[in-house]
């Protein structure tokens, strides 16, 4: 059985190792079994973490967008090293005797991020494999038939639409994927 994780990352540049993670957050989105999608109830089953960057370069840009205080994270933010390897033993606690997937809009900011992030800290790696991955964005072109380049939040049926906004905080964002991610796996286009 599939088990969904959709992640949100908010970052301080736009690639790991010259730049750094300063927010992650992962919230169970559902499960699949090969025959029926079982939505979650709500999406309180969820991780997040603000981490001490790892590097001294940041581009002004991306703290603007995310909000997020570096100066504070430098001092305050949790070791990547214990981050990481809280969030593995989450998700496979979560996922049980399912396979973790990692669920992301899109899937390609957000992946490469993560799976450095684990792959370089947690002394076990992803709990995702290399490649147990979903891009909603991808799903949204599929099932609406739109060209990848105008399956982005802003062009999405109003079916599909999140109950919440999108601001920027890797909790928030996170759950408002999750929310997309169940109504395009259920949508009868």
């Amino acid at each position: 059985m599939d088990v969904y994780f959709s992640a949100d990352i908010e970052t301080d540049g736009p690639i790991p190792g010259p730049y750094s993670i300063l927010s992650f957050a992962l919230v169970y989105a559902g499960s699949y079994d090969g025959k029926h999608f079982r939505r979650p109830k709500n999406y309180e089953q969820s991780f997040y973490r603000e981490l001490k960057p790892i590097s001294p370069n940041y581009e002004k840009e991306a703290l603007e967008v995310n909000g997020l205080d570096r100066l504070s994270l430098i001092e305050n933010g949790m070791n990547p090293e214990r981050a990481m390897e809280e969030a593995r033993d989450w998700v496979l606690d979560i996922a049980g005797n399912g396979d973790p997937v990692f669920v992301a809009y899109p899937l390609s900011f957000d992946w490469t991020w993560i799976y450095w992030y684990f792959v370089r800290f947690s002394k076990h790696g992803s709990p995702f494999g290399h490649s147990r991955c979903f891009d909603i964005k991808t799903a949204v072109s599929v099932k609406t038939g739109f060209p990848i380049a105008d399956s982005g939040r802003s062009k999405l049926p109003r079916q599909l639409l999140p109950s919440g906004p999108h601001t920027h905080h890797a909790l928030d964002d996170a759950v408002e994927q999750a929310e997309i991610f169940a109504n395009v796996f259920e949508w009868e286009a």
